[in-house]
């Protein structure tokens, strides 16, 4: 017995590697491209779209964001055979920041809602929307238990907004108000 003490310890992290490697590795987490279908216990989602806004509505009741309006233009499919509660989604940048979905969409074109219910072989389409710092992020989408979740893939892009340049005209000494050029005029 006093010969087998020293291999005590050598046996015990022994054993401990090779229990360790007989367990299931955890499955990968797929990250998919706009476009895509996602398929996730009874859902299905796609993701069309993205739009960046500075502001939501015009005038005095006007939403104005702590950073920007992020909407994601989406559908939502429930493939089982019983109503769905389709979860809340959440946006994550590089860095691993996350942005949970806005429940208030006021405003907000074609919302999507915050509580989605839907029913069987029923389609819902819409945008959700986020107040995040405009960057490069992916959308988490999860099964109607929380318990899978997948990655779509949300590149940084901006539509192209050419502002309208006021440009003095110097040849009169009154030009009154200055002339509005549309973008590549001269």
């Amino acid at each position: 017995m006093a010969r087998l003490r020293p291999l005590v310890p050598f046996l015990m992290v022994v054993t401990a590697f090779s229990l360790n490697s007989c367990g299931s590795k955890p499955a990968a987490v797929r990250t998919y491209d706009l476009g895509q279908r996602v398929e996730l216990g009874h859902l299905i989602y796609t993701v069309f779209e993205t739009q960046w806004l500075p502001v939501i509505g015009a005038g005095p009741g006007a939403r104005v964001p702590q950073n920007r309006f992020f909407l994601v233009r989406m559908s939502i499919v429930n493939a089982g055979s019983e109503e769905l509660l389709a979860p809340n989604l959440s946006i994550e940048d590089d860095q691993h920041n996350s942005y949970d979905e806005l429940s208030n969409g006021d405003g907000v074109p074609q919302y999507l809602g915050y509580l989605r219910r839907v029913k069987p072989a029923e389609a819902l389409a819409g945008n959700i929307v986020f107040d995040a710092p405009p960057k490069h992020f992916k959308l988490k989408v999860t099964d109607e238990n929380g318990d899978q979740f997948a990655y779509v893939d949300i590149p940084l892009s901006f539509t192209a907004e050419t502002p309208e340049v006021p440009i003095p005209n110097s040849n009169k000494p009154d030009n009154g108000p200055p002339q509005i050029l549309a973008p590549g005029k001269k």
